[in-house]
């Protein structure tokens, strides 16, 4: 493991500098750990929250709109256990060199795509055609 970057706290990438540098991969990687962490935060307080809530209410209406609540608490909490699995991917691909660069055409991912979505595995322009195609056939 690297020893600690120093990294500014109003730090931004920028495009004038070198592409992938050592702050940028740092301030992703920070950027990529807080976030997984929020979300096992928020999972650890839901299965709390299942945990104690579990009650027996006697009006039919009232369980079934708690059952409903739960069922889309689990469903939401289901998409961030694989929001998870894809930020440990980035991670992984900021140890191994690879992050910031399209598994499809190898060419640099822009530092705002990244910054907005710092899992993103592909340009802009490849994630549209992927998009266009899987529409293509889901039609047929």
């Amino acid at each position: 493991m690297k020893p600690e970057s120093f990294l500014p706290d109003d730090y931004r990438p920028a495009e004038d500098e070198p592409f992938m540098n050592e702050r940028q991969l740092e301030y992703f990687r920070r950027k990529l750990i807080m976030w997984r962490n929020d979300l096992l935060a928020d999972s650890r307080d839901t299965i709390e929250g299942l945990q104690d809530g579990t009650r027996n209410i006697p009006d039919v209406t009232d369980r079934a709109s708690e059952e409903t609540d739960r069922a889309i608490e689990l469903r939401t909490r289901d998409r961030q256990r694989k929001l998870v699995a894809k930020i440990d991917s980035a991670l992984r691909r900021i140890e191994e060199g690879e992050f910031g660069y399209c598994e499809v055409t190898g060419e640099p991912i822009s530092l705002k795509r990244l910054d907005a979505r710092p899992i993103a595995t592909m340009s802009l322009e490849a994630q549209e055609r992927h998009e266009r195609r899987e529409k293509v056939h889901r039609d047929d």
